[in-house]
């Protein structure tokens, strides 16, 4: 089981470096979403499966392909000069070698104080589900509508010139 944590940790700490490092934009956006599915193969490794579940239709499954519709829809000027690094680049380095370091130790010396019986949910994902699609259901269309019209709207915006003429097939 601990090697199963191992290789989904793996995946998950190279698909976020990925993120972070690659240059381009579509093959930072599918490090990333390699990353968020070993993050839900480790929520769902620990039981968690709601969350699992949840972290791949929401994250992998919609925000990922909103940044690729984002990056494809919208015209980006590309410069030629650009740093590789920042001026600050030695601040950063310092601030995340002592976030590992704090973190390292937390996980640690804190680990030895948690329960080690397993804790079983009072609701399962089925009650959830029932939940939220019966008491929850117009609370969620009117977030369903709301994204729509965002989407939509970000499409108009795109097919707009800066002078304000409108894009695309006449």
């Amino acid at each position: 089981m601990t090697l199963v944590f191992l290789i989904l940790a793996t995946i998950t700490i190279l698909g976020m470096g990925a993120a972070m490092s690659l240059r381009n934009p579509v093959h930072c956006v599918v490090g990333l979403s390699i990353g968020l599915l070993g993050l839900a193969g480790l929520y769902l490794q620990l039981g968690a499966q709601f969350v699992g579940l949840t972290q791949v239709l929401v994250y992998v499954g919609a925000v990922a392909i909103l940044i690729i519709f984002a990056i494809m829809m919208t015209r980006g000027s590309e410069s030629t000069e650009e740093q590789t690094f920042s001026h600050s680049w030695r601040a950063g380095v310092a601030i995340a070698f002592a976030v590992y370091c704090v973190l390292g130790w937390t996980i640690h010396f804190g680990g030895h104080t948690l329960a080690t019986q397993a804790v079983t949910p009072e609701l399962p994902v089925k009650q959830i589900g029932d939940v939220l699609l019966h008491r929850f259901v117009l609370p969620l269309e009117i977030i369903a509508v709301l994204l729509t019209v965002a989407l939509i709207g970000a499409g108009v915006l795109a097919l707009q010139d800066p002078a304000g003429e409108t894009r695309g097939p006449r």
